[in-house]
């Protein structure tokens, strides 16, 4: 069983930067960051193997957003900048099995965190 609880979320201009964390419990392989607007169906964000060596990141978020993650403190990470009011939603981390196949596919993974807000004001 493993426990995800996500921080570092809140209120920020467009253009600034936020950095999300997840911390974990538990053995985590593959994990990945998802987002859902208001009205939206989630949304791929990043993912992450766990050597780190692999990572994905959705077109929309590429080159503002990285993923990484330490994993001797069992805790995922996700740099923002640049960020623009459409990033607004709920993030959330997800822990998923020890493959790569569908890491953008958030029913490819077995858990998931409570979220965690971002509005970016225009």
């Amino acid at each position: 069983q493993v426990q995800l609880v996500e921080s570092g979320g809140g209120l920020v201009q467009a253009g600034g930067s936020l950095r999300l964390s997840c911390a974990a419990s538990g053995r985590t392989y593959r994990m990945g960051w998802f987002r859902q607007a208001p009205g939206k169906e989630r949304e791929f964000v990043a993912a992450i193997s766990w050597s780190s060596i692999t990572k994905k990141y959705a077109d929309s978020v590429k080159g503002r957003f990285t993923i990484s993650r330490d994993n001797a403190k069992n805790t995922l990470y996700l740099q923002m900048n640049s960020l623009k009011p459409e990033d607004t939603a709920v993030y959330s981390c997800a822990a998923g099995p020890n493959d790569w196949g569908g890491n953008d596919v958030w029913s490819k993974y077995d858990y998931w965190g409570q979220g965690t807000q971002v509005t970016v004001s225009s």
